[in-house]
């Protein structure tokens, strides 16, 4: 894919096409002479995060510090960056690796990349042309967060179920890995009581452990008869 193409995606004409072309290679992409986009990443995710607490601070006068850092820490979320990386079609632009070329690129590949993008434009063309990057893209998911609307704590609900119809408290489990460790997966599945009860796949164990809870807290609502909270 052409970098023009690139930029017409992203809705910002690079003056150094290097930074962008930087931008775009992963760690995993041997054929790149060392360079990749982790340092990229870093500054990235600071301009990002500067942006969004600017934007909150500004529009959301009412909210307490606690508020504002919680909204803030969902925004910037790995899933949400990730979705956003995948809904501008980023995945035909990343260089990868052979190991990575042949299946759908994992969250973690996705949200560094729209980092390290911030991070090309902000070099590029300074903090302006980076704050709109970040809000065109961002904004909407933003309200969604304000609103509360944004995904459920899985774990939280599972457990205040179990502990509410069992008296039980769940944990966690990892069942197996796979994958070298840049992009590492687990299988962790949800124990209640001694047994074993739904697993899934996460590229972290954390998002496994939040799936696994969702397919479990579900899968017991339709047991108990019990509404969703």
């Amino acid at each position: 894919m052409s970098s023009d193409a690139c930029e017409r995606v992203l809705g910002y004409s690079f003056k150094n096409l290097e930074y962008l072309q930087r931008a775009l290679v992963h760690s995993s992409n041997r054929l790149a002479k060392g360079i990749c986009n982790e340092r990229m990443e870093f500054l990235g995710d600071s301009i990002l995060g500067a942006v969004v607490a600017e934007y909150l601070f500004n529009h959301y006068q009412e909210f307490e510090e606690g508020r504002l850092t919680k909204v803030k820490s969902v925004v910037v979320s790995r899933p949400v960056l990730a979705k956003r990386a995948s809904a501008l079609g980023l995945e035909q632009f990343i260089m990868v690796g052979p190991g990575l070329a042949s299946e759908p690129l994992p969250e973690t590949v996705l949200a560094n990349t729209f980092e390290a993008i911030i991070c090309a434009i902000y070099i590029d063309g300074g903090l302006e042309p980076a704050r709109r990057f970040v809000l065109a893209n961002l904004e909407q998911d933003i309200d969604t967060v304000v609103g509360e609307r944004h995904k459920k704590n899985y774990k939280s609900l599972l457990q205040r179920l179990v502990q509410r119809k069992q008296g039980l408290t769940p944990t966690y489990c990892v069942i197996e890995e796979r994958g070298p460790d840049h992009v590492k997966e687990f299988h962790v599945a949800a124990v209640i009581g001694g047994d074993i009860a739904a697993g899934a796949w996460g590229d972290s164990k954390k998002a496994a452990e939040q799936l696994a809870a969702e397919k479990t807290y579900k899968h017991l609502l339709d047991t108990y008869g019990t509404k969703d909270e």
